[in-house]
């Protein structure tokens, strides 16, 4: 991800060993458990959040991995920001 201003530029890098982790995290059981238990003392019972299999967040991954340098966001603001967002 690239940020351009005016004052500075940013770049954001985002490792593909770093997706894998948060996947990891994302479909794990435990923290499913706990966010629906923190729905639930909220008061929302008609909410929950659903079990995501990790095999199905894999294949995303490896799809994202074949399309590498594939722009999904590119815009620029009157003021002269742009935001690109590329794999």
């Amino acid at each position: 991800m690239k940020i351009k201003t005016k004052d500075r530029n940013l770049t954001v890098p985002v490792p593909y060993v770093f997706l894998n982790i948060f996947s990891a995290v994302l479909t794990s059981k435990r923290l499913i458990k706990i966010v629906n238990n923190a729905i639930e003392q909220k008061g929302k019972k008609d909410f929950k959040v659903p079990q995501i299999e990790r095999k199905d967040i894999k294949l995303l991954l490896q799809a994202l991995v074949k399309h590498k340098g594939l722009h999904l966001v590119e815009t620029k603001l009157k003021d002269g920001t742009e935001v690109k967002v590329k794999l």
